[in-house]
């Protein structure tokens, strides 16, 4: 297994990340990018295709809502480089009371695991949906159903990422 030592912007870790999980943490927020622009259309009330009787005439709030949605989740998918980066192993100075002490690795492991797990349990129903297992919207054809499913595949990817990038930075954390 090649291990190499971080130098880039996310600077220098205690012990060096692995290159599979560098470059995961880094993939990661081309990963759920697809998925947040499918979600933009619907800020503006376009909804590509779904045929949904059920649901009313969208809000005032939903621009600020489905934008606000794609925001955080390219937030949380970015916050995920902390745990390859130097400053997921020492808190930045700048930040007030608490800059410059080390990070005790629980506190980023638990977070992260917790994190994968409901992000596995939110997106892995899709295949059995797509399988005619559980439920699935109606589409008004084939193209727009491929585009949803083309879109939404890859986030599929971001719990158990999250999931390995949290088993890496525990490994590397542990004591000798």
């Amino acid at each position: 297994m090649r291990i190499t030592r971080l130098a880039l912007p996310l600077g220098d870790t205690e012990r060096p990340v692995p290159v599979w999980a560098l470059r995961l943490a880094k993939a990661l927020p081309f990963v759920v990018l697809p998925h947040c622009l499918w979600r933009l259309p619907f800020a503006a009330d376009f909804r590509m295709g779904m045929i949904d009787p059920a649901v009313p005439v969208a809000p005032w709030w939903t621009p600020f809502y489905v934008v606000g949605l794609s925001v955080l989740t390219e937030a949380l998918a970015l916050l995920t480089t902390g745990l390859v980066a130097g400053w997921g192993e020492v808190v930045p100075r700048w930040v007030p009371f608490v800059g410059g002490r080390r990070v005790p690795p629980l506190a980023a492991v638990i977070p992260a695991v917790l994190g994968g797990l409901v992000l596995v349990a939110m997106f892995d129903l899709y295949p059995l949906a797509w399988a005619g297992v559980l439920p699935e919207l109606e589409y008004s054809n084939g193209w727009w159903m491929a585009l949803a499913r083309l879109c939404i595949s890859p986030a599929m990817l971001w719990g158990p990422i999250v999931l390995a990038l949290a088993w890496a930075y525990h490994r590397r954390r542990r004591p000798a």
